[in-house]
Order: structure tokens, then C-alpha cells, then sequence
């Protein structure tokens, strides 16, 4: 499962990585963001990072 030769599971996983880093400064107020930018942020990590361990479980088969 690649895209242009990138792993689909390294890019989610990177992904996940700038929403993780974004909830963390907006939530330590380093970034001023409204709450419900943050709540939404927040789903959208969740979301992604189930979709990204799944992927990963589906490629370890």
C-alpha cells in the first residue's frame, strides 16, 4: 500500500503526528485557537489514528 512509493501507514502516521503536536500546543495555549477548533482537532486524531492502526494491523497479516 503505497502512494508515489510512500508507505500510506507512514503518511497517516506522520499525520497524526502534526495533529498530536497541534492538540498539545493549542491545548497549552502556545497556539490561540478557538475551543471548538481544538474539540474538532481532537476527533479528527482519533479518527485518523484508528484508521492508521487498523492499516498498520491489515499490513502486518
Amino acid at each position: 500500500m503505497t502512494i508515489g512509493g510512500v508507505s500510506i501507514i507512514l503518511i497517516g502516521g506522520l499525520f497524526n503526528l502534526v495533529l498530536l503536536l497541534f492538540q498539545l500546543f493549542s491545548g497549552l495555549h502556545y497556539i490561540k485557537v478557538p475551543v471548538g477548533v481544538h474539540k474538532k482537532t481532537g476527533i479528527a486524531l482519533v479518527f485518523f489514528a484508528f484508521i492508521h492502526g487498523i492499516l498498520g494491523i491489515i499490513s502486518n497479516l
